[in-house]
């Protein structure tokens, strides 16, 4: 009797913890694992039902809701979520009971709760009735929101287009695959600490973009939804921050939470993978405007003639520049070159004019404005010149005409040392100079 006893209770437990839905119905199966992607990134309505397999209501709703589903194919999505298995999905949309039916509609972010009655025609009305306030919504001109901008309603400065949104499905290759550098928030949009970080983080993101030209990116992870990537990662606590780069593992962000916290340890990881700028000789105007156009400064050295200086003293200077163009990499600053007397007009606008060589001038070309190196030519005096420039002091003064000079075509420089212009032989053999010299006394 205790064996049969035993197996009716087992056949029982069994029943009572089975799944609601299989493939083969209409209804959607979502997990952590796709439901960012079928519902949150979908421009369909769901219905989306919140279940415990042991709840008899939500046995009770089962039949319906297929049968809701079949109805309303095509039309609108109907999903299930196990919330008993699933808890942390449940609990980010505060699931308190079973079942729960909410409605994912224009704000993806903010689902409205289902509150009619439990029967297949019902769910159907109700979904219809939803799907008509959204397109007249979408008739009007008015749009939810969807993706990073999740966390709150509320008027921030920061805009979220530069976040990326990172899930399970595209984080290695966005990420792990990339030679960016990425910095990636994980957080829970319950989290009261992630929607304080949400407009830093969005600010930071344009910001390092611009300032880095896309080296360095900014990503987000709803760790609620991607339980793979937050596991993988040993994320524990909202938000948490972490450094990708390629090849290597990844590290914990120690840094600030604010704005310009984030972005002074993004430049600073940009200048660490980033490679120096090149120094470019001045040898048309197109080298001019590639190298200083989008940057924020452009530092131009006038160097003596080859002549003056040989090939040695030449590559001296450069050195110098090169030495000065690795330091401040992470200004993103174009670096250039020119030949005393190549280029006068450019000489002639920066009030150099023909001496004291070799000289430096940083001109911004976005305002017209440049600043003149008074120290010496070497590590000291530029690392000095431009450290005062990079924080907003030292002298300056207006681009001569307020436009950028005419710049001249010239070759290149083929590294060797200069020669002087060969003079031509004159054959004085039939020049009788005695006979010229007295006519000239005449």
């Amino acid at each position: 009797m205790k064996p049969l006893l035993l197996g009716v209770l087992g056949c029982s437990l069994l029943l009572s913890v089975e799944a609601l839905y299989s493939p083969s119905d209409d209804v959607v199966e979502l997990t952590p694992s796709n439901f960012n992607r079928e519902v949150m990134q979908s421009d369909s309505l769901w219905l989306v039902e919140f279940y415990a397999p042991w709840c008899g209501h939500c046995r009770n709703l089962a039949p319906d809701w297929k049968k809701a589903a079949t109805a309303l194919k095509g039309i609108v999505k109907v999903g299930a979520v196990d919330a008993d298995e699933h808890k942390s999905l449940g609990g980010q949309y505060g699931v308190r009971g079973f079942p729960t039916i909410k409605i994912f509609g224009a704000n993806k972010n903010k689902p409205e709760e289902y509150q009619g009655a439990r029967s297949s025609q019902a769910i159907v009305d109700g979904a219809m009735n939803a799907l008509r306030s959204l397109v007249k919504d979408r008739l009007s001109g008015k749009s939810g929101s969807s993706g990073y901008s999740r966390q709150s309603d509320s008027g921030s400065s920061g805009s979220s287009k530069d976040v990326v949104e990172l899930t399970d499905d595209n984080f290695d290759k966005t990420v792990l695959q990339s030679d960016d550098v990425w910095l990636v928030e994980f957080f829970a949009p319950w989290c009261g600490h992630c929607k304080n970080l949400e407009p830093e983080w969005a600010a930071a993101a344009t910001a390092v973009k611009e300032q880095t030209k896309g080296k360095v990116r900014l990503g987000a992870v709803d760790a609620t939804v991607h339980q793979v990537l937050s596991s993988r990662y040993g994320v524990r606590g909202f938000p948490t921050i972490k450094i990708f780069r390629k090849g290597e593992e990844p590290e914990d962000y120690q840094g600030g939470r604010t704005r310009g916290d984030i972005i002074e340890r993004a430049l600073d990881l940009f200048s660490d993978n980033a490679p120096p700028p090149e120094l470019v000789e001045i040898l048309n105007e197109d080298v001019l405007k590639s190298t200083c156009e989008g940057s924020q400064l452009c530092v131009i050295a006038v160097l003596p003639h080859i002549l003056d200086t040989g090939a040695a003293g030449r590559n001296g200077y450069l050195e110098v520049m090169i030495k000065m163009a690795q330091k401040y990499k992470k200004k993103m600053w174009g670096w250039l070159w020119t030949e005393a007397g190549a280029q006068m007009e450019l000489e002639s606008a920066l009030g150099i004019g023909g001496f004291g060589y070799p000289a430096m001038a940083a001109i911004n070309t976005r305002k017209m404005k440049f600043a003149l190196l008074k120290g010496s030519f070497s590590e000291t005096g530029i690392h000095e010149f431009l450290r005062e420039l990079s924080v907003g002091r030292g002298s300056t003064a207006t681009l001569g005409g307020g436009v950028m000079p005419k710049i001249h075509a010239v070759e290149p420089w083929d590294g060797k040392d200069g020669q002087l212009p060969v003079e031509e032989d004159y054959d004085l053999s039939d020049v009788d100079l005695d006979e010229d010299f007295e006519k000239d006394e005449l």
